[in-house]
């Protein structure tokens, strides 16, 4: 990888949509030379893939929590594969500290997070610790430089 090419992830970071025309043009690259170069990066796993950015409150989901999850030794040992289960978990991680995990969950009211955490604390057997979001001031920050 070169430095075009972190030009052009740092460009798709931004906005994904934008066209290969756009991004060579910033670059100093022909369009076609882009697309090679962005087919390579996506081979190479540098992109994972492109996303749309939701607006969550206006799709019905105005509670963001975060969820921690402290292991009990009745715990399950595929907790990810069963955390993956519930559709309103947006991102596990591992984490290191007191806690084994830390969930970003999307809710439509409290009530419904409150029926979340219950059902990953029965199903999970673990200890759960939950933060709710007050505001966003950022998210999806673009952490590559675009220069």
């Amino acid at each position: 990888m070169d430095a075009k090419d972190r030009r052009i992830l740092a460009l798709l970071e931004r906005d994904a949509r934008s066209g290969y025309g756009d991004i060579g043009a910033a670059v100093g690259l022909a369009a076609s030379s882009v697309h090679d170069r962005v087919r390579k990066l996506e081979k190479q796993g540098l992109i994972k893939g492109y996303r749309a950015v939701i607006d969550h409150e206006a799709a019905g989901l105005p509670i963001t929590a975060i969820v921690s999850l402290a292991l009990r030794p009745s715990s399950p040992t595929d907790i990810p594969g069963k955390i993956a289960e519930f559709p309103q978990v947006e991102s596990c991680y591992s984490v290191a500290g007191d806690n084994s995990y830390a969930l970003v969950v999307r809710a439509g009211s409290t009530k419904e997070l409150e029926e979340l955490v219950d059902g990953l604390r029965n199903k999970l057997e673990v200890i759960t610790r939950s933060t709710i979001v007050l505001s966003t001031p950022f998210e999806h920050r673009p952490l590559l430089p675009a220069r």
